[in-house]
């Protein structure tokens, strides 16, 4: 990525002239390319030839290409000169092999659901992950699974549950890759108990980027496996991934409601910290309706929580919320048109997040599938920025309440989504390329901010200043991103410090020569 800016030249009267790019770009404010320089296809040809030869299927048609332009954030747009469908390690290690040869970019995808183009291919070849969906084996007795890393998650867990099982903690979209999630994290609203996704590996099958096949763990060739987990996919590419899974269980949901971030935060942070609780989150419309969702997977846990801990927090049933929120407004009639929309955000979202067919006896059977469904639902659109901050816990909820206001001035309606991440003293190697901020002890805490888009067409410009905005704060209270690949890459340095980034991309270059290997998504 070119981080250089550059501005439009004024009139001579000092006006800025019309913004070629949109309608309602922003005006005089500094120019940024963010998509990479297009790879110009030095030695394709022979590079083809030789792909032929080794028995490695290459699709270059433009019907073929062309399913790849974007990712799920719709912002970052390239072309890969041809496709491989990944089938297995054998296939993707030649393919690494030749890459290397030839110094040809290979650009992984799994779910394609990036939304700063870290899944995007800029030219050479886009690997596609999603061929290599199968769960190999299901042990019960010591509660993993061996599964291929192009898997969705809503299959893997398709599959667990005919066994009685399911995932310890998987990202809230499940539709994203398992291997596409070990690279990055992923959280939900357990990771709180469990830690994020990424903490559920127990051993890896990897193809570096010179096309080994390796076996690695924390006791074998650990220093690969700390590199690949949380790696942003520069150090090798997931073919299988051995999870930790537990028993299946029904989970019982509870919403208190909030006027306050403040107060729903603090109250988020001293559940966690209490234990006493298996799920826990926020989820908000705007800062008027702020929802702390408490789930429990056993009816003794839910008992004792609600009477030790219920009266601790400050929230609200939904009818007692109901009637301040409507009495706000009542004093307010020149908020009318937020007070319906909050309304009809309600009557939508709400029975969406708890559907009458997967609900008995009070109990959601499967989260799975209500929660994936809810998130496009309802948090899709043709554009989709979330940029967030991860902090730790003493930082919180300066972030929350800062990065709020930056919403507040660009857009009308927005949601936040706020979860903690228990963290493991075993994994500290595996955090320090990532998200997860070095000062954070016992648990990090993130923080997504999502403009609701919906249709509208929002220029590049407002977009990409209001993802700087809330970048900014983490860089002044000296925390971390989860999104800071890709078209946010700019901010690595200035969130991890020198130190950390040169010791990283020394080894990228002793592991992947040629630098091909997802190279603009962070170094």
């Amino acid at each position: 990525m070119n981080n250089q800016n550059s501005t439009y030249p004024r009139s001579t009267h000092g006006a800025p002239p019309p913004c070629p790019v949109a309608a309602d770009a922003l005006q005089g404010i500094p120019r940024q390319q963010t998509n990479p320089e297009r790879w110009q296809g030095e030695q394709w040809a022979s590079f083809v030839s030789a792909l032929q030869q080794a028995g490695v299927e290459l699709r270059s048609a433009q019907h073929n290409t062309g399913t790849y332009v974007t990712d799920a954030g719709g912002l970052a747009y390239g072309m890969p000169h041809g496709v491989v469908i990944a089938r297995n390690a054998p296939q993707i290690a030649a393919l690494m092999q030749l890459a290397q040869q030839y110094r040809v970019p290979v650009t992984t995808r799994g779910g394609g659901l990036t939304t700063e183009g870290e899944s995007v291919a800029f030219g050479g070849v886009l690997l596609d992950m999603t061929g290599m969906s199968r769960v190999r084996h299901i042990d019960k007795a010591a509660l993993t699974v061996r599964t291929e890393g192009g898997i969705f998650w809503h299959l893997l867990a398709e599959s667990l549950r005919r066994e009685g099982l399911d995932y310890l903690s998987a990202p809230l979209n499940l539709t994203s890759s398992v291997g596409g999630t070990l690279g990055v994290g992923g959280i939900d609203v357990n990771s709180s108990k469990h830690g994020c996704s990424a903490d559920q590996a127990l051993a890896l099958q990897v193809v570096t980027p010179t096309g080994e096949i390796v076996e690695c763990s924390d006791e074998e060739n650990a220093e690969l496996f700390q590199r690949v987990i949380l790696g942003y996919g520069q150090f090798g590419i997931i073919t299988e991934a051995t999870l930790r899974v537990r028993p299946y269980t029904p989970l019982r949901m509870h919403y208190f409601y909030y006027g306050s971030l403040r107060d729903a935060v603090e109250d988020l942070m001293r559940i966690d910290r209490t234990q006493t609780c298996d799920y826990s989150g926020i989820l908000t419309m705007m800062d008027k309706a702020i929802t702390l969702l408490v789930a429990f997977d056993s009816d003794e846990r839910e008992a004792a929580f609600l009477k030790h801990q219920r009266k601790t927090l400050r929230g609200y049933g939904e009818l007692p919320f109901a009637i301040r929120t409507a009495a706000y407004y009542a004093l307010r009639p020149w908020r009318l048109k937020e007070a319906l929309y909050l309304y009809q955000r309600k009557r939508e979202l709400f029975p969406d997040l708890q559907p009458a067919h997967h609900m008995q006896g009070g109990e959601m059977i499967d989260r799975t599938v209500v929660f994936s469904r809810a998130v496009w639902k309802h948090w899709g659109g043709r554009q989709m920025v979330i940029p967030d901050i991860a902090s730790s816990a003493d930082k919180f909820v300066a972030s929350v309440e800062r990065g709020n206001a930056v919403c507040k001035k660009y857009f009308p309606h927005y949601t936040l989504y706020c979860v903690g991440i228990k963290l493991r003293a075993e994994h500290q190697a595996h955090y320090e390329l990532s998200c997860i901020p070095p000062d954070a002890e016992g648990w990090a805490y993130g923080c997504e901010f999502e403009p609701m888009l919906g249709d509208t067409h929002h220029s590049r410009d407002q977009l990409q200043s209001f993802k700087n905005e809330i970048y900014d704060i983490g860089v002044d209270l000296g925390t971390s991103y989860y999104r800071f690949g890709g078209m946010m890459k700019g901010y690595i340095r200035r969130a991890l410090g020198d130190e950390v980034v040169d010791k990283h991309l020394e080894m990228k270059r002793q592991a992947d020569p040629a630098m091909i290997l997802n190279r603009n998504v962070i170094f």
